[in-house]
């Protein structure tokens, strides 16, 4: 059994894709029409047969609530690694990222978590 498309709950479809693919580097893998809304996953560029990221609206209520208290209580919605968070967090700041906890070293890994302006903080991790 493997992960092939995991969900990221997002609260505006078309911000959320140019975030994720301008921003942060993702590759758009699907963008289909799906009722009212797209099934639009993207893909790391080193592995675009990887495991899917689904950036799906968040419509439904109690989405909307997991979404909210996660962002409150300071929660990452999931995790990214790097080869070099030092190296990711300088690259992001430069295209005006905002980060709610910088490099910080935990043990054997480094880690920082930003704001993705689609309603979500996303962890970013280095493990040595």
């Amino acid at each position: 059994m493997q992960i092939i498309v995991t969900s990221l709950f997002v609260d505006d479809q078309d911000k959320a894709l140019k975030f994720y693919s301008e921003t942060l580097g993702f590759v758009k893998k699907h963008d289909v029409p799906a009722g009212e809304f797209r099934w639009i996953t993207v893909v790391s560029p080193d592995n675009q047969n990887g495991t899917e990221l689904l950036l799906e609206p968040n419509d439904n209520p109690a989405a909307k609530d997991y979404q909210k208290q996660l962002l409150e209580q300071g929660i990452p919605a999931t995790m990214f690694g790097v080869t070099d968070v030092h190296k990711e967090y300088k690259r992001l700041l430069k295209h005006g990222v905002t980060f709610t906890m910088e490099p910080t070293e935990m043990g054997d890994h480094t880690l920082a978590v930003f704001d993705d302006t689609c309603g979500n903080l996303i962890q970013i991790i280095e493990r040595k």
